[in-house]
């Protein structure tokens, strides 16, 4: 028998709810609307840096496929993103996978979620702020700068600082310095995009290009391999869309809005990838792109100089101001989750805190600041290359809390499933199917990521590579933490699982 009667309301869907008392203000409502959360999901994922760091390696496996594995990389996030839209519809919570999986699935599958999301932003916040230092002072010609790593460290905690105060200001200002960055982000590249292409068919390319073919959208073109190490890559490019979503108690009509944000976030993202991806592989062909591969984001650097010539500061300022937005946005998700965390006595309750004049959550966004300003300080003294491996490891995190996601959808609507062929095709398959996928890239990543030699490192941690070693460890303290607050404060692990409660399902038709 289900123990799942009934809701606590809209937007809820427990049969036996005990909400904590209201202490403080909420967060603020209506604070922005579909475009900001639009603008804020595209900038979480940041277009141009996930461009440069991953367009090397993909073309070094799939040659002039790249362009397809990309667009089969799309495949996994869009039928999450609609996960996200239909669980959304029905539960506006900003913690997001956090709660669903846990109204779906139960409290230590929840709990393990909300831990995942929450150390994703600890993991990559110091690299994003670390990237756009870099390219800014090479875009402003101050190389010595750049070169410096104490220079560029210091700049990189002063920027994750500046970020954290933006946010801790007001959900409105933040979507108003996205808004500048992402056009600022956009015109850039397309600029950079639609100058490689003219020059390929002008004949005028500096180095050894080819002319595009729409064969090069066949994902199967370079061999299953070249898929599957594609598709892990894809994770990256794609991953931060989620954080429109995770403002869903702060955007006007947040029932439906945050939803459609984070799916056209997705669709977006691939016209852009595709876009830009297409104009480099003309550009610069596949043996340049596979004999740099290893350099990252800096083949856009030199992209840039051999494609805009004098105005190569534009695609530097593009890759800058992606890394700029993203530092912010990142922030964003893990706040947030680690709020409704703490709200629910998941957490300790201060991290639930609610500026009273801002109506953000000042407490746990200035604790994410400072965890990820002491992790980017303290594995850049390890090596640069340790800072790439805990990167690498951020798959893992990802690809689980995406499945988790996806299956969770499921499960919460599975007394709905059957009532038409959109509800069996697009909450039940699409993000089961979903959920498979990346299910099998986590398999695939932790394969991948046993062997030390396939580390940016390529040093051995206890007979594995690195990434593998930190995504065990941070899997490890969120179990000891959990178990630990569980001693502690037991009442989250009294709430029930759950299923959408019917008038939810049918007062809100997408």
């Amino acid at each position: 028998m289900d123990d799942d009667a009934g809701a606590d309301g809209p937007g809820r869907g427990l049969a036996d709810p005990t909400p904590p008392p209201e202490a403080e203000p909420g967060l603020k409502a209506d604070a922005i609307g579909f475009l900001d959360a639009l603008v804020i999901g595209l900038n979480s994922t940041s277009p141009a840096y996930s461009l440069a760091a991953v367009i090397g390696p993909i073309v070094a496996l799939a040659g002039l496929y790249a362009p397809g594995v990309m667009l089969a990389s799309f495949v996994p996030m869009l039928l999450i993103a609609a996960a996200f839209y239909y669980l959304n519809r029905v539960d506006q919570d900003c913690g997001t996978t956090f709660s669903w999986v846990t109204r779906a699935m139960g409290p230590w599958a929840g709990w393990l979620g909300g831990w995942a999301i929450a150390m994703t932003g600890v993991l990559v916040i110091g690299s994003l702020a670390d990237v756009a230092v870099h390219f800014g002072l090479l875009a402003a010609g101050l190389d010595d700068w750049a070169a410096s790593a104490w220079v560029r460290q210091g700049l990189t905690v002063v920027v994750i600082l500046a970020m954290t105060a933006v946010c801790v200001i007001g959900t409105e200002m933040s979507a108003r310095v996205q808004d500048v960055l992402i056009l600022a982000q956009v015109f850039f590249l397309l600029v950079f995009a639609v100058v490689a292409l003219y020059r390929v068919y002008a004949g005028t390319s500096t180095l050894d290009g080819t002319t595009p073919s729409l064969g090069w959208l066949n994902p199967f073109g370079a061999g299953g391999t070249a898929l599957t190490g594609g598709l892990l890559l894809g994770v990256f490019i794609y991953w931060g869309w989620e954080s429109a979503v995770n403002l869903t108690e702060e955007v006007h009509d947040s029932a439906t809005a945050p939803g459609k944000a984070g799916i056209w976030s997705t669709i977006v993202l691939l016209v852009t990838y595709l876009s830009v991806g297409y104009a480099v592989v003309a550009y610069a062909g596949t043996e340049f792109l596979a004999a740099n591969a290893a350099e990252e984001e800096a083949v856009f650097a030199v992209l840039a100089h051999e494609v805009m010539a004098g105005w190569d500061w534009m695609v530097l300022l593009a890759v800058c101001t992606s890394a700029l937005a993203s530092t912010q946005t990142t922030i964003i998700p893990a706040s947030r989750t680690a709020l409704s965390m703490a709200r629910r006595h998941a957490l300790p309750p201060h991290l639930a805190h609610i500026h009273p004049r801002f109506r953000t959550p000042d407490v746990s966004t200035w604790w994410v600041a400072v965890i990820a300003i002491g992790w980017y300080l303290v594995v850049n003294r390890i090596s640069e290359n340790a800072l790439l491996d805990s990167l690498t490891a951020l798959s893992l995190l990802i690809a689980f809390y995406y499945a988790l996601t996806g299956l969770a959808c499921a499960v919460y609507y599975r007394r709905h499933l059957l009532e038409s062929p959109h509800n069996l095709l697009l909450i039940g398959v699409g993000p089961l199917v979903g959920a498979g996928l990346l299910a099998w890239l986590l398999v695939e990543s932790v394969h991948d990521m046993s062997n030390p030699e396939n580390s940016a490192s390529g040093v051995s941690w206890f007979g594995l590579g690195p990434p593998l070693v930190i995504g065990i460890g941070i899997a490890v303290v969120g179990v000891l933490l959990m178990c630990f607050w569980r001693i502690r404060d037991g009442r989250f692990w009294r709430e029930r699982r759950g299923v959408v409660d019917p008038a939810l399902v049918h007062r809100r038709k997408s």
